[in-house]
Protein backbone atom coordinates (compact mmCIF):
# COMPACT_ATOMS: atom_id res chain seq x y z
CA UNK A 1 0.00 0.00 0.00
CA UNK A 2 1.52 3.41 -1.11
CA UNK A 3 1.62 6.35 1.58
CA UNK A 4 -2.38 8.15 1.25
CA UNK A 5 -2.23 11.78 0.45
CA UNK A 6 -3.26 13.97 3.66
CA UNK A 7 -6.63 15.33 3.86
CA UNK A 8 -5.87 17.75 6.72
CA UNK A 9 -6.62 20.07 4.37
CA UNK A 10 -10.41 19.40 4.48
CA UNK A 11 -12.90 20.57 7.25
CA UNK A 12 -14.35 17.49 8.04
CA UNK A 13 -11.46 15.88 8.75
CA UNK A 14 -10.08 18.50 11.12
CA UNK A 15 -10.46 18.54 14.61
CA UNK A 16 -13.14 20.71 16.23
CA UNK A 17 -11.60 22.55 19.43
CA UNK A 18 -14.76 22.51 21.18
CA UNK A 19 -14.30 18.95 21.72
CA UNK A 20 -10.44 18.25 22.42
CA UNK A 21 -11.57 17.02 25.80
CA UNK A 22 -14.67 15.03 25.20
CA UNK A 23 -13.40 11.69 26.50
CA UNK A 24 -13.86 13.57 30.24
CA UNK A 25 -17.79 14.39 28.99
CA UNK A 26 -20.56 13.28 31.28
CA UNK A 27 -23.36 11.89 29.48
CA UNK A 28 -25.10 14.96 30.45
CA UNK A 29 -22.31 16.84 28.84
CA UNK A 30 -22.41 14.75 25.42
CA UNK A 31 -26.17 15.35 25.17
CA UNK A 32 -26.03 19.31 25.47
CA UNK A 33 -22.56 19.54 23.41
CA UNK A 34 -24.16 17.66 20.25
CA UNK A 35 -27.05 19.60 20.79
CA UNK A 36 -25.65 22.68 20.77
CA UNK A 37 -23.37 21.65 18.25
CA UNK A 38 -26.40 20.96 15.25
CA UNK A 39 -26.83 25.12 14.97
CA UNK A 40 -23.67 24.80 12.62
CA UNK A 41 -26.32 22.40 10.75
CA UNK A 42 -28.79 25.56 10.68
CA UNK A 43 -26.05 28.01 9.53
CA UNK A 44 -24.84 25.29 6.64
CA UNK A 45 -27.78 24.99 5.38
CA UNK A 46 -28.83 29.05 5.45
CA UNK A 47 -25.98 29.71 3.08
CA UNK A 48 -26.61 26.83 0.56
CA UNK A 49 -30.15 28.37 -0.05
CA UNK A 50 -29.49 29.76 -3.48
CA UNK A 51 -27.18 26.91 -5.14
CA UNK A 52 -29.47 24.47 -3.97
CA UNK A 53 -32.31 26.43 -5.90
CA UNK A 54 -30.46 26.95 -8.52
CA UNK A 55 -29.47 23.43 -8.63
CA UNK A 56 -33.15 22.31 -8.43
CA UNK A 57 -34.18 24.49 -11.15
CA UNK A 58 -31.90 23.13 -13.44
CA UNK A 59 -32.75 19.89 -13.00
CA UNK A 60 -36.58 20.56 -12.70
CA UNK A 61 -36.96 20.53 -16.77
CA UNK A 62 -35.99 17.17 -17.46
CA UNK A 63 -37.64 15.75 -14.44
CA UNK A 64 -41.00 16.87 -15.86
CA UNK A 65 -40.45 15.25 -19.32
CA UNK A 66 -39.38 11.74 -17.66
CA UNK A 67 -35.80 12.66 -16.34
CA UNK A 68 -34.18 10.70 -13.76
CA UNK A 69 -32.19 12.21 -10.65
CA UNK A 70 -29.56 9.50 -9.32
CA UNK A 71 -27.93 9.72 -6.14
CA UNK A 72 -24.57 8.17 -5.32
CA UNK A 73 -22.44 7.69 -2.54
CA UNK A 74 -20.01 5.48 0.02
CA UNK A 75 -20.71 5.00 3.41
CA UNK A 76 -23.03 7.11 5.36
CA UNK A 77 -23.84 9.64 2.25
CA UNK A 78 -24.56 6.52 -0.05
CA UNK A 79 -27.06 5.15 2.37
CA UNK A 80 -28.79 8.25 2.58
CA UNK A 81 -29.21 8.72 -0.71
CA UNK A 82 -30.61 5.25 -1.19
CA UNK A 83 -33.07 5.92 1.68
CA UNK A 84 -34.45 9.12 0.41
CA UNK A 85 -35.02 7.09 -3.14
CA UNK A 86 -36.44 4.53 -1.60
CA UNK A 87 -39.06 6.76 0.61
CA UNK A 88 -40.86 8.10 -2.87
CA UNK A 89 -42.21 5.47 -4.25
CA UNK A 90 -44.99 4.87 -1.36
CA UNK A 91 -45.05 8.65 -0.26
CA UNK A 92 -46.14 9.97 -3.75
CA UNK A 93 -46.54 7.14 -5.55
CA UNK A 94 -43.25 8.37 -7.78
CA UNK A 95 -42.73 5.47 -10.50
CA UNK A 96 -39.72 3.04 -9.33
CA UNK A 97 -36.46 4.37 -10.71
CA UNK A 98 -37.62 7.72 -11.25
CA UNK A 99 -35.06 8.63 -8.12
CA UNK A 100 -32.67 6.24 -7.69
CA UNK A 101 -29.82 5.74 -5.09
CA UNK A 102 -26.63 4.42 -5.63
CA UNK A 103 -24.14 2.88 -3.30
CA UNK A 104 -20.49 1.92 -2.92
CA UNK A 105 -20.33 -2.14 -2.75
CA UNK A 106 -23.94 -2.45 -3.81
CA UNK A 107 -27.34 -2.94 -1.91
CA UNK A 108 -25.24 -4.65 0.54
CA UNK A 109 -23.47 -1.98 1.96
CA UNK A 110 -26.01 -0.96 3.34
CA UNK A 111 -25.80 -2.93 6.52
CA UNK A 112 -22.36 -3.52 6.10
CA UNK A 113 -19.62 -1.85 5.93
CA UNK A 114 -17.73 -1.38 2.52
CA UNK A 115 -14.89 0.93 2.67
CA UNK A 116 -12.78 -0.77 0.44
CA UNK A 117 -15.29 0.34 -2.51
CA UNK A 118 -15.20 4.20 -2.10
CA UNK A 119 -11.45 4.62 -3.58
CA UNK A 120 -12.32 2.55 -6.61
CA UNK A 121 -12.75 5.49 -9.37
CA UNK A 122 -14.52 3.74 -12.09
CA UNK A 123 -16.49 1.13 -9.38
CA UNK A 124 -19.86 2.81 -10.51
CA UNK A 125 -19.39 2.52 -14.14
CA UNK A 126 -21.10 -0.98 -14.54
CA UNK A 127 -23.82 0.40 -12.55
CA UNK A 128 -24.17 3.66 -14.44
CA UNK A 129 -23.93 1.82 -17.67
CA UNK A 130 -26.90 -0.88 -16.55
CA UNK A 131 -29.36 1.98 -16.21
CA UNK A 132 -28.89 3.22 -19.88
CA UNK A 133 -28.33 6.93 -19.36
CA UNK A 134 -29.71 9.15 -21.95
CA UNK A 135 -29.27 13.52 -21.67
CA UNK A 136 -32.77 13.85 -19.54
CA UNK A 137 -31.29 12.29 -16.71
CA UNK A 138 -29.30 14.11 -14.00
CA UNK A 139 -26.86 13.17 -10.99
CA UNK A 140 -26.12 14.09 -7.69
CA UNK A 141 -23.11 12.79 -6.31
CA UNK A 142 -22.55 12.47 -2.43
CA UNK A 143 -19.42 13.43 -0.59
CA UNK A 144 -19.03 14.52 3.00
CA UNK A 145 -15.32 15.71 2.18
CA UNK A 146 -16.03 15.75 -1.19
CA UNK A 147 -13.10 14.14 -2.59
CA UNK A 148 -14.66 10.31 -2.55
CA UNK A 149 -12.85 8.57 -5.98
CA UNK A 150 -16.11 6.32 -6.63
CA UNK A 151 -18.49 9.76 -6.44
CA UNK A 152 -16.07 11.92 -8.14
CA UNK A 153 -15.55 9.34 -10.79
CA UNK A 154 -19.07 8.53 -11.15
CA UNK A 155 -19.71 12.12 -12.19
CA UNK A 156 -16.93 12.35 -14.95
CA UNK A 157 -18.48 8.94 -16.47
CA UNK A 158 -21.84 10.29 -16.31
CA UNK A 159 -20.74 13.77 -18.41
CA UNK A 160 -18.72 11.33 -20.83
CA UNK A 161 -21.79 8.86 -21.46
CA UNK A 162 -24.94 11.54 -21.17
CA UNK A 163 -22.79 15.35 -22.12
CA UNK A 164 -26.52 17.22 -21.75
CA UNK A 165 -27.09 15.83 -18.70
CA UNK A 166 -26.67 17.39 -15.30
CA UNK A 167 -23.85 16.57 -13.23
CA UNK A 168 -23.83 17.96 -9.21
CA UNK A 169 -21.72 17.17 -6.14
CA UNK A 170 -22.65 17.98 -2.65
CA UNK A 171 -20.20 18.54 -0.49
CA UNK A 172 -19.88 19.31 3.28
CA UNK A 173 -16.24 20.59 3.33
CA UNK A 174 -14.82 23.59 0.84
CA UNK A 175 -13.72 22.12 -2.51
CA UNK A 176 -12.53 23.19 -6.00
CA UNK A 177 -14.69 22.89 -8.88
CA UNK A 178 -14.03 20.33 -11.78
CA UNK A 179 -15.35 20.78 -15.41
CA UNK A 180 -17.67 17.86 -15.60
CA UNK A 181 -19.69 18.99 -12.23
CA UNK A 182 -22.14 21.50 -13.19
CA UNK A 183 -23.30 22.19 -9.98
CA UNK A 184 -21.17 22.60 -6.99
CA UNK A 185 -23.09 22.42 -3.45
CA UNK A 186 -21.40 23.21 -0.83
CA UNK A 187 -22.75 22.82 2.81
CA UNK A 188 -19.93 23.54 5.41
CA UNK A 189 -20.86 22.27 8.35
CA UNK A 190 -17.03 22.03 9.89
CA UNK A 191 -15.40 19.56 11.75
CA UNK A 192 -17.37 17.03 14.16
CA UNK A 193 -17.17 16.48 17.48
CA UNK A 194 -15.51 13.18 16.81
CA UNK A 195 -12.65 14.33 14.26
CA UNK A 196 -14.15 12.61 10.31
CA UNK A 197 -17.13 11.06 12.19
CA UNK A 198 -19.25 12.53 9.16
CA UNK A 199 -21.81 10.47 10.08
CA UNK A 200 -22.96 13.31 12.45
CA UNK A 201 -23.40 17.02 11.26
CA UNK A 202 -22.58 16.01 7.47
CA UNK A 203 -24.92 13.30 8.13
CA UNK A 204 -27.37 15.32 9.16
CA UNK A 205 -27.36 17.98 6.84
CA UNK A 206 -26.95 15.39 4.12
CA UNK A 207 -30.29 14.13 4.87
CA UNK A 208 -31.96 17.73 5.24
CA UNK A 209 -30.46 18.52 1.60
CA UNK A 210 -31.97 15.70 0.03
CA UNK A 211 -34.89 15.95 1.77
CA UNK A 212 -35.63 19.58 0.32
CA UNK A 213 -34.33 18.26 -2.87
CA UNK A 214 -36.78 15.39 -3.16
CA UNK A 215 -40.17 17.33 -1.97
CA UNK A 216 -39.20 20.48 -3.51
CA UNK A 217 -39.70 18.29 -7.17
CA UNK A 218 -42.76 16.36 -5.63
CA UNK A 219 -44.51 19.68 -5.67
CA UNK A 220 -43.49 21.13 -9.01
CA UNK A 221 -45.15 18.06 -10.39
CA UNK A 222 -48.26 17.83 -8.94
CA UNK A 223 -48.02 15.44 -5.91
CA UNK A 224 -48.96 17.89 -3.11
CA UNK A 225 -51.69 19.47 -2.88
CA UNK A 226 -51.94 22.31 -0.09
CA UNK A 227 -50.15 20.75 2.19
CA UNK A 228 -51.29 17.20 1.54
CA UNK A 229 -49.17 13.76 0.08
CA UNK A 230 -52.71 13.14 -2.38
CA UNK A 231 -50.62 10.79 -4.11
CA UNK A 232 -49.82 8.43 -1.36
CA UNK A 233 -50.53 5.22 -1.37
CA UNK A 234 -52.88 4.26 1.00
CA UNK A 235 -51.33 1.04 1.72
CA UNK A 236 -51.51 -0.10 5.86
CA UNK A 237 -54.09 1.29 8.26
CA UNK A 238 -52.52 4.39 9.08
CA UNK A 239 -51.70 5.61 5.53
CA UNK A 240 -55.89 4.37 5.07
CA UNK A 241 -56.62 6.45 8.18
CA UNK A 242 -54.19 9.68 6.41
CA UNK A 243 -56.22 9.36 3.04
CA UNK A 244 -59.55 9.76 4.72
CA UNK A 245 -58.33 12.68 6.86
CA UNK A 246 -57.43 14.22 4.03
CA UNK A 247 -60.44 13.41 1.95
CA UNK A 248 -62.35 15.06 4.68
CA UNK A 249 -60.36 17.86 5.12
CA UNK A 250 -60.39 18.90 0.71
CA UNK A 251 -63.84 18.14 0.47
CA UNK A 252 -65.96 18.55 4.17
CA UNK A 253 -67.49 14.83 3.94
CA UNK A 254 -67.67 13.19 7.59
CA UNK A 255 -65.32 10.10 7.97
CA UNK A 256 -67.75 7.50 6.88
CA UNK A 257 -68.17 9.22 3.74
CA UNK A 258 -64.85 9.94 2.96
CA UNK A 259 -63.79 6.39 4.06
CA UNK A 260 -66.72 5.27 1.17
CA UNK A 261 -65.17 7.75 -1.40
CA UNK A 262 -61.83 6.14 -0.93
CA UNK A 263 -62.98 3.00 -1.79
CA UNK A 264 -64.51 3.85 -5.05
CA UNK A 265 -61.38 5.05 -6.10
CA UNK A 266 -59.62 1.73 -5.00
CA UNK A 267 -57.66 3.44 -2.33
CA UNK A 268 -56.66 6.19 -4.34
CA UNK A 269 -56.70 9.89 -3.09
CA UNK A 270 -56.23 12.67 -6.13
CA UNK A 271 -58.83 10.01 -7.82
CA UNK A 272 -61.05 10.40 -5.08
CA UNK A 273 -60.68 14.07 -4.46
CA UNK A 274 -61.36 14.28 -8.59
CA UNK A 275 -64.42 11.94 -8.60
CA UNK A 276 -65.82 14.69 -6.20
CA UNK A 277 -65.21 17.88 -7.11
CA UNK A 278 -65.94 17.15 -10.97
CA UNK A 279 -68.84 14.16 -10.10
CA UNK A 280 -67.55 12.02 -12.48
CA UNK A 281 -66.26 8.16 -12.45
CA UNK A 282 -63.10 6.79 -11.99
CA UNK A 283 -62.01 6.39 -15.23
CA UNK A 284 -63.15 10.29 -16.17
CA UNK A 285 -61.17 11.10 -12.79
CA UNK A 286 -57.98 9.60 -14.20
CA UNK A 287 -58.01 10.70 -17.33
CA UNK A 288 -59.05 14.48 -15.97
CA UNK A 289 -55.55 13.82 -14.12
CA UNK A 290 -53.60 12.90 -17.06
CA UNK A 291 -54.87 15.94 -18.89
CA UNK A 292 -53.81 17.98 -16.06
CA UNK A 293 -50.01 16.13 -15.82
CA UNK A 294 -50.94 14.70 -12.67
CA UNK A 295 -52.18 18.14 -10.77
CA UNK A 296 -55.13 18.45 -9.34
CA UNK A 297 -57.68 20.94 -10.41
CA UNK A 298 -61.30 22.28 -9.80
CA UNK A 299 -63.82 22.39 -12.58
CA UNK A 300 -63.23 25.48 -13.14
CA UNK A 301 -59.32 24.80 -14.74
CA UNK A 302 -60.51 22.01 -16.89
CA UNK A 303 -63.15 23.81 -18.72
Amino acid sequence: MKLPESRSHISTENRNPRSMDMHEWSVDKCVANMVTEEEYVQKALESSQKKLTAFIEMILPKFRTGGRLIYIGAGTSGRLGVLDASELPPTYQLEPGRIIGLIAGGDKALRLSSEGKEDDYNGSHEELDNLKLNENDAILGIAAGGTTPYVVGALEYFKQTASNGITGLLSCAQIEAKPFIDALLIVDTGPELVTGSTRMKAGTVTKLILNIISTTLMVQIGRIHENLMIDMKASNEKLIDRAIRMIGALTGLEREASFKLLLSANNQVKPALMMFFEKVELDIACEIIKKNEGRLKLKEDNI
